[in-house]
């Protein structure tokens, strides 16, 4: 089975195949976390988009260097070059040093990520770690011309870069409507346009986090650091770039006028980004009191919640919608998410000691079938990581290991080849692709309470008892356990 991938660019505003610049070989920046707080749940439904990005491009077989970046400089108030330090002011509050402050919200987010069995990226580079490359890059990209220097700050000049390059290219916006909509300059600021963003900012003498440069001391513009740590560790063309939406209008677009003028290309072939996450059809915002974190959602410790809610479920629920759509988060949709996330565990647990039943004639059309399934879990990651219509496929799948598990295929015997790419397809995308696992909240003694009660079932209908059998059977339904039953008796059970 050969089949391409196709991915959806921002640059180009369409669907492209994916070609790699080097066979075999991907490279992927995506935009890391600015360290002053605690991560908020959207940021983590990028984070979680980009590991399944990340999975099924090794699964595909490709070597990957995946680049994700740790900001804990240089990133000021309001995403502009006007306020405070994010990482300073925490600190100054706190009263802790700032790299204290870094050092506590990257553990916080390193064990977010782990909880929600997330891969680390191959290179998590930081910014502070890299402020001789981003002076470097100031200074070429003054050499060519494109910034100037004003009181120890320098800035980029955009409606200069504008003259020879598409300043708007990635934003899909002209220059002169960005320019229209954007607030006049009114003499408060030294930039010459209004459009013009720091590359290097002066630093005040009570700034805590300032670095001697060839302008004096200062600290590096907030979309310096991902120029430069993306040429460092991924050169100046690479295969893929990917962040959140929120990123594209202004950081990503200053990024590609940084590498263009610096570099003279377009530093990645494919531009990603993920979409919002809403909680009730509203924007998530602290204003509103709608927004909550990580470990709140797991423990239902927030008004808007109803309990709380598993790592699997929660990233089950963020794959059931396309990485470019937005998620409606409510109590509804996570608990669905919940129930379906479970059925498809529940069928992983029974590939463990599922085996063949013995064969007597094949079934050709229902030996199509699954291999047909099979191929949709890649026909559906193919088509831009399309986790949707792969879980669709998966639970088809499903279908199938729980009727070989019950022992009522009517439909007819698979061959032992098909039997085996079932079983280990299931495995590669419940786990290795999807990077789901069984819920580590589950209860251990779970399956040991469940075969006591299947055991006196057993014996309910040995005695032809089968009212407290049937009682059994109903009152486990009730409360959302099913037991399966065949030519043996009942022998397992799942949750419904």
């Amino acid at each position: 089975m050969e089949q391409k991938l196709f991915v959806y660019n921002t640059l180009t505003r369409k669907k492209e195949e994916f070609k790699p610049l080097n066979e075999g070989h991907v490279g992927m920046y995506v935009c890391g976390p600015t360290v002053y707080s605690d991560v908020h749940i959207g940021n983590c439904r990028t984070f979680i988009s980009f590991d399944l990005i990340y999975r099924y491009l090794l699964h595909l077989g490709y070597k990957v260097r995946y680049v994700r970046n740790i900001t804990d400089a240089g990133h000021l108030e309001g995403d502009s070059d006007e306020g405070e330090d994010k990482v300073s002011k925490k600190a100054k509050i706190a009263q802790l040093e700032p790299m204290e402050i870094v050092q506590k919200y990257t553990v916080d987010f390193h064990k977010v990520m782990v909880t929600f069995n997330a891969l680390p990226p191959s290179i998590e580079p930081t910014a502070t770690g890299h402020i001789i490359e981003q002076i470097e890059l100031v200074k070429s990209i003054l050499e060519k011309g494109y910034a100037y220097e004003v009181n120890g700050s320098v800035y980029f000049d955009v409606e200069k870069y504008n003259q020879s390059q598409d300043y708007g290219i990635l934003n899909g916006r002209k220059l002169e409507d960005m320019l229209n909509n954007t607030r006049s300059l009114g003499g408060q600021t030294e930039k010459h346009g209004k459009l013009d963003f720091a590359l290097w900012i002066k630093a005040k003498p009570e700034h805590l986090m300032q670095w001697p440069s060839p302008w004096g001391l200062g600290f590096p513009g907030w979309h310096l650091e991902c120029s430069a740590m993306s040429n460092k560790y991924l050169g100046h063309q690479f295969d893929i770039h990917g962040g959140g939406i929120d990123l594209m209008p202004t950081h990503h677009t200053n990024e590609i006028a940084q590498n263009v003028a610096c570099c003279g290309k377009n530093p990645a072939s494919y531009w990603l980004h993920t979409n919002m996450l809403t909680m009730n059809g509203q924007k998530m915002s602290k204003s509103l009191g709608n927004s909550f974190l990580p470990h709140e959602l797991f423990a239902g410790d927030h008004p808007l919640l109803k309990k709380g809610y598993s790592p699997m479920a929660v990233r089950f629920f963020f794959m059931q919608a396309s990485y470019r759509s937005t998620v409606d988060f409510s109590n509804d949709a996570i608990e669905a998410a919940e129930i379906f996330y479970k059925k498809l565990a529940e069928s992983a647990k029974k590939l463990v000691t599922l085996q063949q039943n013995e064969l007597t004639t094949i079934d050709e059309e229902t030996n199509k079938a699954i291999n047909d399934i099979c191929d949709d879990c890649y026909h559906s990651m193919n088509d831009n990581f399309n986790s949707p219509k792969t879980l669709d496929a998966l639970n088809n799948l499903s279908k199938g290991i729980n009727s070989y598990t019950a022992n009522t295929r009517n439909s007819g015997e698979i061959s032992v080849d098909t039997f085996e790419r079932m079983k280990k397809t299931y495995n590669d995308f419940f786990y290795d692709v999807l990077g789901l696992k069984q819920d580590d909240n589950e209860n251990a003694d779970t399956d040991d309470l469940m075969n006591l009660v299947i055991k006196l079932r057993n014996e309910a209908k040995t005695n032809k008892d089968y009212a407290t059998s049937d009682k059994i059977r109903e009152g486990l339904k009730n409360i959302g356990f099913q037991l399966n039953d065949n030519k043996q008796g009942t022998t397992d059970w799942v949750r419904i």
